[in-house]
């Protein structure tokens, strides 16, 4: 499942991330690396998502949300 289309209060660990190096770079100093549990906070109809990665909160946009590959967490 992508990013994109996770439930809104639900929690799932991340598979893999297929971004270009930059974002990927950033994406990792914030702390979503392969792995990482996020809980979803918030969706809108754009695309965009809002979670929450090791008591921070981020908003990723459409393209980076394609992006990632998740599962639920267990």
């Amino acid at each position: 499942m992508i990013l994109k289309d996770a439930k809104v209060g639900s929690q799932y660990l991340v598979e893999s991330l297929k971004l270009d190096r930059v974002t990927m770079s950033r994406l990792e100093a914030l702390g979503l690396t392969k792995g990482t549990t996020i809980k979803i906070l918030n969706r809108n109809r754009s695309g965009s998502v809002i979670i929450m990665v090791r008591g921070s909160r981020f908003a990723l946009g459409n393209k980076i949300t394609e992006a990632i590959q998740i599962r639920e967490a267990s």
